[in-house]
């Protein structure tokens, strides 16, 4: 059984199956991703466009690489150009674009819920890239895909996520489909940044030493300054680092076969020392780099093809 809806907007939306479906299909497209002709041109003739309202590298980039691996004529609109900076509406944006006769956007904005706001006014397929504090859901499977890669399972697996939780569309992605597949999740972050997070109904751990140890795989998050409005958790990035940062020492506690993720950029010294995130035998965050097309690739196919059977 595979995902059936023309959009992807949310974690919350994907069964089991769904996500292994994802998955597999995944696995698929990185074998062919290490092939000296990467093509599978099954999107021949679509017109993708990365609608992209906030900065990014890496999610930019995979979904263009994602696109034009599979055939389709892959467009990078930048908001910084655009017609809303004359005060043109998201909405008028998108119809404009539509209008071109576009099959597939790729949605990244600085407001949560703008990503469903599209899927229900354009008749396009609609993935969303990240928006505001709200979900990343590519994020989250290529997360599943790195740690799976990994570990083999995701039976009794127990995962942390450390740092800037309230703000962070990469952690509620992840602890939806963590907690569907069953998977235990742990947070861990400063005080201001742990806000209503019992919500979740995930463990919460009270210091570093106990969120590191017993851990699968640990996921650190940016600070991300740009969403809390001026207000700062803590006094000073040393001493964030300090409490809050992963270094070889605190992993002293952790098992021994603990993969470190990340999903960047990293702010090197303040939520991840360069000795960790640089380090093969733990750190995966390349491993989800590459990931990341491949994933990017098996939801582009799988939606678009899904707007037809609907």
């Amino acid at each position: 059984m595979t995902y059936t809806k023309k959009d992807l907007i949310s974690t919350k939306d994907l069964s089991k199956d769904d996500i292994y479906s994802f998955l597999n299909l995944a696995k698929e497209y990185k074998k062919l991703n290490l092939e000296p002709v990467k093509k599978d041109p099954i999107l021949k003739g679509v017109t993708v466009v990365n609608a992209f309202f906030e900065n990014s590298t890496r999610t930019r980039t995979s979904f263009e690489i994602a696109g034009k691996r599979l055939g389709a004529d892959t467009i990078n609109f930048s908001s910084s150009t655009s017609s809303t900076n004359k005060g043109e509406t998201l909405i008028d944006t998108i119809n404009n674009i539509e209008a071109m006769k576009t099959d597939v956007f790729i949605v990244r904005h600085y407001s949560s819920g703008s990503a469903q706001f599209v899927a229900k006014n354009t008749p396009s397929c609609v993935i969303n890239a990240g928006d505001g504090c709200n979900e990343h859901p590519t994020q989250a499977l290529l997360d599943l895909l790195t740690i799976f890669e990994s570990k083999g399972s995701f039976e009794n697996l127990t995962v942390t996520i450390i740092g800037d939780i309230f703000h962070s569309r990469v952690a509620r992605s992840n602890i939806y489909a963590m907690q569907t597949l069953g998977i235990k999740v742990r947070l861990f972050g400063p005080p201001m940044f742990m806000q209503n997070a019992e919500i979740f109904g995930c463990e919460i751990c009270r210091d570093m030493d106990e969120a590191v140890r017993g851990s699968d795989a640990i996921i650190m998050l940016r600070i991300q300054l740009e969403r809390s409005d001026g207000e700062v958790a803590f006094p000073s990035v040393r001493e964030y680092s300090k409490y809050f940062g992963l270094t070889k020492r605190r992993l002293e506690v952790a098992k021994d076969n603990v993969i470190i993720l990340h999903p960047g950029p990293i702010n090197r010294g303040v939520e991840l020392n360069s000795d960790v995130a640089d380090d093969p035998r733990i750190s995966s965050i390349l491993d989800q780099v590459e990931n990341g097309v491949a994933i990017r690739m098996a939801v582009l196919k799988t939606v678009y093809q899904n707007k037809f059977k609907a």
